[in-house]
């Protein structure tokens, strides 16, 4: 059962990574496929090119948004279960 519970848990967070990712690149913030690759490459530099609106939303709401996928899940698997 715990396998299910984090299969649940695990497709609700990838669906609302999908649907927030479409919707923030429509309106002209990057998203973790951009921003990334750059990223890993020069932290710092890359962090200023963004800007403060883009580094709020990935390192700030995105998390917060995709911890709303986890309890999504676990309550579809309370549910269910």
């Amino acid at each position: 059962m715990f396998i299910t519970r984090l299969y649940f848990i695990g497709l609700s967070i990838l669906i609302i990574a999908i649907i927030s990712n479409v919707i923030i690149g429509r309106t002209g913030l990057i998203t973790w496929y951009d921003f990334g690759p750059k990223f890993f490459s020069s932290p710092i530099i890359e962090m200023k090119n963004a800007g403060f609106l883009n580094c709020l939303w990935l390192f700030f709401i995105y998390p917060i948004v995709l911890s709303f996928g986890y309890i999504m899940g676990d309550k579809i698997y309370r549910i269910m279960f």
